[in-house]
């Protein structure tokens, strides 16, 4: 869970400061750093990958999951 937590504090750290400078340099921060905000998070959550089943457990609740759906499809 902290690697998950890790990609999204950095992305919206990033997001945030990309997003003040360009603020400051068009003279409306409180859009842009709205944008890089929106922007940085995304790219954290990107960061993260794909679904990752660390226990054996949460593998046979997903895969249960994913049945279920599969049926009601």
């Amino acid at each position: 869970m902290s690697g998950n937590s890790k990609y999204t504090g950095w992305g919206l750290a990033l997001g945030a400061a990309l997003g003040a400078a360009f603020g400051v340099a068009a003279g409306n921060i409180g859009v842009w750093l709205a944008v890089g905000v929106a922007v940085g998070m995304a790219l954290g959550y990107a960061a993260r990958g794909g679904k990752d089943v660390s226990c054996p457990q949460c593998e046979v609740l997903h895969k249960i999951h994913e049945q279920k759906q599969e049926v009601k499809s």
